[in-house]
């Protein structure tokens, strides 16, 4: 067996990192003279885009926290979700290294939309938890992040909340110099990184009219990860009475991954309004880690639980022993404007985007399915004139989509869907008061292909959802301020939730959707402050979110053998359910000045958060489950037993970060511990507690005009602990990365 055991140079590479980082503290934690940094204040000074009138972060009432600058740089990664991921209330889902979706507040997948600039980013990952996100962090100016319901702003896709990525390629305004731009180069230890990407921005104009250009391009490529032990859990490997792969000690297989992106971008600024024009890919392939250890855990030739119309015998003996691998490929292109002073309109904004994305499930050199997913959106957004000194807008959102999976692992049928949003959203102040209210309406239509094997089945499905929202927030002096909201939201059925019917090989299991499954309902209350003075600044919040009819899946307990998992073929089999669920949960984030002076500013950012997710009525009852296999359909009996903890809810966690920076330096050093999770659902395995430690540093030569150079080194998990991410169908086969460090060069200019 080869060790990849920490050697003693690895131990003295992170007691240096670490001492580097405990100088600064140390060396001025004695002044105490005042020079504030602006850092922080700038981040609640960005404008966020993501609602239609373009606020700054510390004017809205609703709850948003934005990425951005320096901190962004500082925390971009490989997928949106470990971007985001050390932001209280916001976890990312895990599939190995290629895939991470961000869960807010213990949501994620349909109810939780990613958007690109304000419009879906067109790709299949709310359908299957192996899809990856089609947007490329490294790219993006700006990351905003709407917790709580977003669908008053982007439809029922957005009942958790909403991901808005700015990446610049949709320019509208002229810039500040006539060329400008960045290069960045980086490696990492951990799984071999190497990445490399540029950005030219260029302007005819700075004021007035003209003309606006942006390029960027970007190469990422990574082996296999390291982990501290083995892929695969002691607690998995005993239950199924296995003995660990000495071959696999220290490296998780297959999860190494390759990206390419780039986009190009121009727009004309009027003095009344803009036009532009933008097109990009996204290409990304990444190894599916555990992918063969779960082919092999429900070996095809165990005996079936079957109460079917028809005897099939099933014979899949074969093996398969090939690695898994996933390509992904999308073409996106974007028409936007604007026009101001339209009389009663102040503005008018809309975008057009359409994307063309297609996507391959590989074994080896073999297909085994083809996704493709063509989706049109158009959004139009209207800012008022004041009416009884209410400031507002109308929105308009239509989205056309054409999904189609072909081969061997399809699970869901070909399908339609059609959405058409129309809503306003608007603030008043009265005094130290501010007030939000708004309200949408949304028609869908989803359709799918006729299944004849199973006869009775609606193939068309109309939805109609309504969503209200009011907020407010009481500036009780220049200090303090408290917060309120109130939501009703409504989500319509995904087409996986509707349609699916077979084996989804990501998950391990044969999922079966509900063709009668009604619109879910969501009823939130949050509450909220903010203390703010010259050294601390203090957020918390608490919210309270009630259910009716979520939509989950779930396992099946077997008629014919009492207290067994359905099986179908040795397959698990997992139904589509509604029932009455609720979430609550709190976030608390602090900021500390310990020191700031005109040697040095150093900070320490204190937080928390808990989710907890539980179905509300504990019952029993009888239900069929039909399943077309090998083109017949086998009507199972089955016994679903609801009510308890929801399946993969985010464990609690708690942070400390100790920041440093000046003029020529910034550093940090920071832990998270995250919690043991044992409030399970049934059938799920607890997942132990951990800490990650995670440190930073950078050297900057900058130049009056702000452009120069950056060198930077991170270190991620320096303790090297083993971490299994409880959000994950994967954390019992593929652990989060052990110790390892990111270093690079970035050019401004």
């Amino acid at each position: 067996m080869t060790s990849l055991i920490p050697t003693p140079r690895h131990h003295l590479l992170t007691r240096a990192l670490w001492l580097v980082l405990a100088v600064p503290a140390v060396g001025f934690a004695q002044s105490h003279d005042q020079h504030r940094s602006p850092a922080h204040d700038l981040l609640d000074k960005v404008k966020v885009t993501a609602t239609p009138l373009h606020q700054t972060a510390e004017d809205l009432v609703r709850p948003v926290d934005v990425l951005a600058g320096e901190r962004l740089d500082e925390e971009k990664a490989a997928t949106l979700g470990s971007s985001l991921e050390r932001l209280p209330g916001i976890q990312s889902s895990y599939f190995g290294p290629g895939v991470g979706r961000p869960v807010i507040r213990g949501l994620d997948g349909a109810r939780v939309q990613v958007l690109n600039g304000g419009t879906g980013s067109g790709d299949v990952s709310t359908v299957s938890v192996d899809h990856a996100v089609s947007i490329e962090p490294f790219m993006a100016d700006r990351i905003e992040v709407l917790k709580g319901p977003a669908t008053l702003l982007y439809g029922s896709g957005a009942i958790g909340g909403a991901v808005n990525v700015v990446d610049g390629r949709s320019p509208d305004m002229l810039r500040d110099t006539p060329f400008s731009g960045r290069v960045e180069l980086r490696g990492g230890s951990v799984n071999d990184e190497r990445t490399g990407l540029f950005r030219f921005d260029g302007s005819t104009s700075d004021s007035g009219s003209g003309w606006v250009f942006h390029a960027d391009g970007l190469l990422r490529e990574t082996g296999d990860i390291k982990i501290p032990g083995f892929a695969t859990s002691a607690e998995h490997l005993q239950e199924h009475g296995e003995e660990p792969d000495a071959d696999s000690y220290g490296k998780l297989a297959n999860s190494a991954t390759r990206t390419t992106s780039a986009g190009l971008g121009v727009s004309f600024i009027g003095e009344r309004g803009h036009l532009g024009i933008s097109t990009s890919l996204y290409n990304s392939r990444y190894g599916v880690p555990g992918h063969q250890h779960i082919e092999h855990s429900h070996d095809h030739g165990h005996g079936h639980d079957h109460d079917h119309d028809h005897d099939h015998d099933h014979d899949h003996d074969e093996e398969h022993e090939e690695s898994v691998s996933i390509g992904l490929d999308q073409r996106r292109h974007e028409l936007h404007g604007g026009l101001n002073d339209l009389g009663f309109f102040k503005t008018l904004r809309f975008k057009y985007a359409y994307t063309d994305y297609s996507h391959t499930e590989s074994e080896g050199t073999h297909i085994g399915t083809l996704f493709n997913n063509r989706t049109h959106e158009g959004r139009v957004e209207l800012v008022h004139q004041d009416i009884a000194g209410w400031q507002g807008a109308f929105g308009l959102q239509t989205t056309r989509r054409r999904f189609d999976a072909q081969g061997d692992e399809a699970f869901v049928q070909p399908s339609k869907m059609r959405d058409t949003g129309l809503f306003w959203l608007g603030q008043r102040d009265f005094g130290a008061v501010k007030l939000e209210l708004g309200a949408r309406h949304d028609r869908s239509h989803v359709e799918t292909e006729p299944q004849p094997l199973l006869p009775g089945r609606l193939d068309s499905r109309k939805f109609n959802t309504n969503h209200f929202s009011a907020a407010l927030r009481w500036n009780v002096n220049d200090a303090l301020q408290f917060h309120a909201g109130l939501d009703r939201a409504q989500r319509a059925p995904g087409i996986e939730e509707l349609f699916a019917n077979g084996v989804h090989v990501a998950t391990g299991v044969i999922e079966v959707g509900d063709d009668k499954l009604k619109p879910e309902t969501a009823n939130r209350i949050e509450l909220g402050g903010k203390w703010q003075t010259e050294r601390v600044r203090l957020g918390a919040s608490v919210y309270y979110t009630d259910y009716r009819d979520y939509i989950y899946l779930s396992g099946l307990e077997s008629v014919r053998r009492p207290g067994t998992a359905l099986t179908d073929g040795g397959i698990t089999v997992m139904k589509w359910v509604q029932d009455d669920a609720r979430f609550h949960g709190f976030e608390v984030d602090a900021l500390f000045t310990v020191m700031d002076s005109d040697s040095g500013h150093l900070d320490l950012r204190l937080f928390a958060d808990s989710v907890r997710g539980r179905v509300k009525n504990a019952e029993s009852r009888e239900l069929r489950a039909p399943i077309v296999h090998d083109d017949h359909i086998h009507n199972h009996r089955a016994i679903l037993n609801s009510g308890g903890n929801l399946p993969r809810i985010a464990p609690m966690r708690a942070g400390a970060e100790l920041r440093w920076e000046n003029p020529m330096f910034r550093a940090a050093l920071g832990a998270t511990r995250t919690m043991r999770q044992d409030r399970v659902a049934l059938g799920e395995h607890e997942t132990a507690g951990y800490t990650l430690v995670n440190a930073h540093l950078a050297w900057h030569g900058d130049t009056a005009s702000g452009k120069g150079w950056e060198l930077f080194i991170d270190g991620r998990n320096l303790l090297n602990k083993e971490a299994r991410v409880h959000t994950s169908y994967l954390k019992e086969l593929a652990p989060l990365p052990g110790r390892g460090y990111v270093a690079g060069v970035r050019f401004f200019f």
